[in-house]
């Protein structure tokens, strides 16, 4: 007996229609489906015991075939490495996933480690020859999009890490460059510092020299390690071999570093008018002995 239903009956008891979708496109393509509100639906099919269908089946797996045509190995999971023995499947919590996907692994493992003993005696290659040849699901086309935008996406996370790195040495490098004038600046402080003290005469040391000297030559000291030591070039000490060398002429008496820097004869009570003989007693001077012109010139018409 047909029964009728409409649309939306239809889609509330789709779980309990027996038809699948493919019955359904197949009467739609019959025309047996006609468009309207409500839908002509057969019966139900009959469900049958196919008992010779399921003996068939039973046979098929009851037939003793070679291991080679089969390929079934049966075994348990492969001894723990880390608790050096085989967990039985009760330890295996089925709500952890972690426990979970270790005992099939491990599992898998086990019968591979079965059956590659086992193909390679029979001679059974399970290794994939070197000319062996695949075609791929997608077209060179798009692998070689694939392959571009991969590129692209290498090189943009490289000009980034470039750029970080170059932010970087910037900052540091303006960091660095901050210290060094700052020290430079507290240095020159110090020695201008020492030398007003020693022009009002409240310290006779000459100590800030000596230091001045000692930074510079620290600064200078890497680039005077990698450069050779000064002296005539090749061209001027083959002209003294051949022509000889008579020794320096000009500039004997001309003031050099070392004299320049020699400050052991320095007085500073002589430097300042502070040593003896400079003055009299009471602060005066001492009087010029020689006459002045108009005072002369007087004697002379005298003498006439």
């Amino acid at each position: 007996m047909a029964r009728r239903g409409s649309l939306s009956d239809l889609g509330s008891d789709s779980e309990d229609s027996s038809l699948s979708d493919s019955e359904l496109q197949e009467a739609f393509a019959r025309g047996e489906l006609k468009p309207g509100l409500n839908v002509v639906l057969e019966e139900r099919p009959k469900r049958r015991n196919d008992a010779d269908g399921l003996k068939q089946c039973l046979a098929e797996f009851g037939k003793q075939l070679a291991w080679v045509e089969r390929l079934d190995v049966t075994l348990g999971p492969v001894v723990d490495p880390v608790a050096q023995s085989a967990s039985s499947t009760d330890a295996v919590d089925p709500e952890n996933d972690f426990q979970r996907e270790m005992s099939f692994y491990r599992q898998a493992q086990a019968a591979v480690l079965e059956a590659l003993p086992r193909l390679r005696k029979l001679q059974v290659p399970t290794r994939r020859p070197d000319d062996y040849f695949a075609e791929m699901a997608k077209s060179d086309q798009q692998m070689q999009k694939i392959r571009q935008k991969l590129k692209s996406k290498q090189e943009a996370m490289e000009r980034s890490e470039k750029a970080k790195q170059l932010r970087a040495m910037r900052k540091y490098g303006k960091k660095v460059q901050t210290e060094i004038l700052q020290r430079r600046q507290k240095e020159k402080k110090n020695m201008l510092n020492a030398v007003k003290k020693y022009q009002k005469g409240l310290s006779d040391k000459l100590d800030f020299l000596d230091d001045e000297q000692t930074s510079s030559q620290g600064n200078k000291k890497g680039s005077a390690s990698q450069r050779t030591k000064k002296g005539p070039n090749a061209k001027r000490r083959y002209k003294n071999q051949k022509f000889g060398f008579g020794g320096k002429k000009k500039g004997s008496k001309w003031n050099t570093k070392e004299s320049f820097n020699d400050v052991s004869s320095f007085q500073s009570k002589v430097a300042h008018n502070k040593g003896p003989g400079k003055a009299r007693k009471g602060g005066k001077k001492a009087l010029n002995k020689r006459p002045g012109k108009r005072a002369r010139q007087k004697m002379k018409n005298r003498a006439r």
